[in-house]
């Protein structure tokens, strides 16, 4: 059976997008979608995401990773979510889109300017929420040591809807990424794993990341971890609640608001090409 797609990418992290809307479930498996993905002989991409309807009329996604685990959302997938939904020609609701995630509602608002704007919500920010059990289950976790690699590394964690483990560093380009990211994603202090970012503050507006994914590996960009990494900038009074995080890929612009506390991140989506395959290709 062939199946349509789309390659879209948010600053480089890159999607295979599917229109699902004629089942409740991914018409691909886990194992299926790592065939996809794969950049030698499949398509090509840091995982495949699913557009689904959900029982309320609303859409859903659904994402499986490059190594075919399901992540509870994705920033960057999102956005390219939303482009793909404009481009099919699905109707906006004063130019926002209603998308249920497995971190909850989240809702894209198609830009004038070619951008996606996305209320994240709230960041989660105890111990029980992260996961994680370097903490108490009901304190922050901010600026506290773990051992990585036989080096003492301090961390503050943030959940949006997924896990993310930040530390702050003088210079982001010196990180062994590879070889260290995957001892943070599988620590034990994680149960479901996590996200690793490594953050250098140039100033107050202004910081580098590189991100380690859970289920990809070192990725151009990371729409949840670039959330996370002002979140966890503004706790340990590093950067402002308004700030750039630039990413291998490009920037993102990242709003922590002070009333509602929800997050706004705003960046691109770009349609890559179209096409068709087989389910196994």
């Amino acid at each position: 059976m062939s199946i349509a797609f789309s390659k879209y990418h948010g600053l480089g992290n890159d999607f295979i997008l599917i229109d699902n809307r004629h089942s409740s479930e991914p018409i691909l498996t886990p194992e299926q979608a790592v065939k996809w993905c794969d950049r030698n002989f499949g398509i090509g991409a840091d995982g495949v995401i699913f557009l689904l309807n959900a029982d309320n009329g609303e859409h859903r996604m659904r994402i499986f990773n490059s190594d075919g685990s399901e992540p509870e959302m994705c920033g960057n997938g999102i956005r390219c979510l939303a482009k793909f939904m404009q481009d099919l020609g699905i109707a906006t609701i004063e130019h926002k889109y209603q998308i249920q995630t497995g971190a909850g509602l989240i809702v894209p608002q198609m830009d004038a300017d070619g951008q996606v704007t996305v209320d994240m919500g709230k960041p989660f920010l105890t111990a029980a929420e992260i996961p994680t059990t370097l903490g108490e289950r009901d304190r922050k976790v901010i600026n506290e040591p773990l051992e990585v690699a036989g080096k003492t590394w301090n961390v503050t964690t943030v959940s949006m809807g997924n896990p993310h483990c930040m530390t702050f560093v003088d210079q982001v380009d010196s990180i062994p990424l590879a070889e260290i990211g995957v001892l943070f994603e599988h620590h034990p202090v994680f149960p479901k794993r996590t996200n690793t970012e490594f953050v250098e503050v140039v100033n107050r507006g202004y910081v580098k990341m590189r991100v380690w994914e859970r289920g990809a590996g070192a990725t151009l960009a990371c729409g949840t971890g670039a959330c996370a990494t002002v979140v966890a900038g503004v706790l340990n009074d590093l950067c402002d609640r308004n700030c750039t995080v630039n990413l291998p890929g490009g920037d993102l612009q990242i709003n922590w608001s002070a009333e509602n506390d929800h997050i706004l991140m705003t960046g691109p989506a770009k349609l890559v090409f179209t096409g068709s395959a087989n389910c196994d290709l």
